[in-house]
């Protein structure tokens, strides 16, 4: 293992945010989209399937591919993608065109994530979620920056000059390849790994499963309070986008902060402890938001972002875990956890679209509360070695 770097993660995190500040600023945007093309609910759920699919459940195959050899190319390819196929949403009206361009989106951030979060791991230390929250929370960040900042160009510039948002990718593309060199990992390191670690034990298999399925309704939980938000204030309350948009980004800020606080804790008090709390914790406060004096009022922000802390602070944990369970792919690991559970976990909010087009977005949203219960009970189960 080698030693901590900071810079190399601030580098890797800085790119982190610019690639899914597209990622976050889909679900945002499909009210949007909606109305301009004459969309039901569930064909926008589509378009965030097709999304989800591409961005999440491919993750696991880059993620074999960056295992084979070090592919230090697919991090700018990734975040130049990921802003090319989003930015030009606006430009069609055509259904199909959308989901091409979405699925180009998705490609990019596809490519990123496992390749980064693989690095990452090499400059960790033996602050291994500590570490890995750095460059996590620059994630977070970015997603949490996609809803507002596409609800801004939108409001104020209008859904046409969409193309604007482009920028960050092409800037950071030129910042990726110039710091090429010093983000490579070291190949003994890279070689060294795969040299002590032994056969995976089949026990960690089936640990690695159940840890999948618990970051599956973590995704549920988060991508299904992301979408319905919008939807709830925007076309079920006709209320401002702007609410609905700052609703998103305090959540996924205090994602970000508890992804930053957790870290040092789940590092003492061990990690499948931390998992647990998070998830017990996160099941417990969600049903404040349905409250009415709440849920119409201003303590909204203060209850989603005590929810975004506590369910995202578990996201640097799982990683690490699943690192450690499949030592010797790192990458087809932090692609399961980052690509392919969040990715199933998006795919769940397609259902919530039907359930939203037959009962109404109140009843989806309602829906929700039941998944972080199930990731709770879940994670008691889960066999695990610090």
């Amino acid at each position: 293992m080698g030693r901590f770097n900071f810079k190399a993660l601030i580098i890797l995190a800085l790119g982190h945010l610019v690639t899914d500040i597209y990622q976050g600023a889909l679900p945002a945007t499909l009210p949007f989209l909606k109305d301009k093309l004459g969309l039901t609910y569930t064909m926008t759920g589509v378009i965030l399937m097709v999304a989800n699919f591409t961005s999440s459940v491919l993750q696991p195959l880059f993620g074999f591919y960056s295992d084979k050899k070090e592919k230090v190319i697919l991090l700018p390819i990734g975040v130049l993608c990921a802003g090319i196929g989003f930015a030009l949403l606006s430009l069609s009206t055509d259904y199909i065109v959308i989901l091409f361009l979405v699925a180009i989106s998705g490609l990019g951030i596809a490519s990123y994530h496992p390749e980064g979060y693989k690095t990452a791991h090499f400059f960790t230390g033996e602050r291994s979620v500590t570490g890995m929250s750095v460059f996590s929370v620059g994630g977070n960040i970015g997603i949490s920056l996609g809803p507002v900042m596409a609800i801004y160009v939108i409001r104020y510039l209008g859904f046409s000059i969409l193309p604007i948002v482009m920028v960050p990718a092409l800037i950071f593309t030129a910042i990726i390849l110039h710091y090429r060199h010093m983000i490579a990992i070291p190949k003994m390191e890279h070689t060294q790994r795969h040299v002590d670690a032994g056969r995976t034990p089949f026990g960690s298999y089936i640990s690695l499963f159940l840890v999948v399925a618990i970051v599956i309704m973590r995704s549920w939980t988060q991508l299904g309070l992301l979408t319905y938000i919008p939807f709830y204030y925007i076309n079920y309350l006709k209320g401002d986008p702007v609410f609905a948009g700052n609703l998103v980004f305090v959540f996924l800020l205090c994602g970000a902060v508890g992804t930053l606080i957790g870290a040092p804790f789940a590092d003492r008090w061990g990690h499948r402890f931390f998992l647990r709390l998070s998830m017990f914790l996160a099941a417990a406060t969600l049903p404040l938001m349905f409250l009415p004096f709440v849920a119409n009022s201003y303590l909204l922000f203060f209850v989603l972002g005590l929810q975004g802390m506590l369910l995202i602070s578990s996201f640097s944990v799982t990683i690490v875990m699943a690192q450690r369970l499949l030592p010797k792919r790192l990458g087809v690991a932090s692609g399961l956890m980052v690509g392919f559970a969040i990715g199933t976990g998006g795919i769940g909010v397609t259902l919530l679209g039907l359930v939203a087009d037959r009962f109404g977005v109140p009843v989806a949203l309602e829906s929700i509360m039941i998944l972080p219960a199930i990731g709770f009970l879940l994670s008691l189960i889960v066999k695990y070695k610090e």
